[in-house]
């Protein structure tokens, strides 16, 4: 028998039959544009995965040339920290945020907003170890820079994760369960359909031949009557004519 997978539960009716087809062709439509969303975000995927590995790698490097800066600047100067923490007043960095769009997903995007005129404290090793303090504030700045980038790219990365992941369970849910079971809903309405029309056109034979067989035992029982008439019909006949008929005059 035809739909004998899982289906739902329905009356096999043509509306039925119409409105399941509708809800197929809605749920291939929706599985096409999830699958395409899917390969959207998977692309967008990769991509930030490479930039994630790039920035990983430029950030251990970029730390590196801060450790070592920050070590010549306290060989130069000794320990500038307490300066430096009494000097600021403003951050001379800010981050901004927005979004970006990809097929629906809103992704967090961190931007540095650097302001060179806010540091306060660029009187700091005017003694000695000013160039190496001017160094070492360059590459820090330069390491918050990457960090920043870096914190954007890893949030898109696990937004993205997980939003790729609950694409997939939909693309796999609409394609191995709602559409067998739509597909297997209609074969099952259409063959019940089938078999219903099979039996009325059956019943229509059972009723012609019915009808056919009445009418002929109808002729037949009228046929007998009038067999049965007949010789009554005969007797009257020849009385009214003997009745009718004249003797001719005898001359004796």
């Amino acid at each position: 028998m035809s739909g004998t997978g899982p289906r739902e539960a329905i009356f096999p009716t043509r509306m039925a039959l119409t409105n399941t087809k509708l809800r197929l062709k809605g749920a291939q439509t929706g599985h096409s544009l999830l699958a395409k969303k899917r390969d959207a975000l998977t692309t967008r995927f990769r991509a930030i995965l490479r930039k994630v590995d790039e920035a990983k790698r430029k950030m251990g490097r970029v730390m590196q040339l801060a450790s070592f800066s920050l070590a010549e600047v306290t060989y130069a100067t000794g320990d500038i920290s307490y300066q430096v923490q009494e000097s600021v007043k403003t951050a001379s960095f800010k981050v901004k945020a927005k979004q970006d769009n990809v097929s629906g997903v809103l992704l967090p995007a961190f931007e540095v907003d650097r302001d060179p005129t806010g540091s306060d404290f660029n009187l700091t090793g005017l003694g000695r170890g000013g160039q190496q303090i001017q160094k070492s504030k360059e590459v820090y700045a330069k390491a918050v820079e990457t960090l920043v980038e870096l914190a954007s790219l890893q949030t898109a990365f696990t937004i993205l994760d997980e939003v790729i992941r609950a694409t997939n369970r939909r693309v796999n849910a609409i394609e191995h369960v709602v559409i067998p079971k739509l597909e297997n809903t209609i074969k099952y309405v259409i063959s019940e359909l089938d078999e219903m029309d099979r039996e009325e056109f059956f019943r229509l034979k059972k009723v012609q031949g019915k009808k056919k067989r009445d009418a002929a035992e109808t002729d037949a029982r009228r046929a007998l009557e009038q067999g049965a008439a007949s010789p009554d019909e005969e007797e009257t006949a020849a009385v009214s004519n003997l009745l009718e008929e004249k003797d001719e005059d005898v001359i004796f």
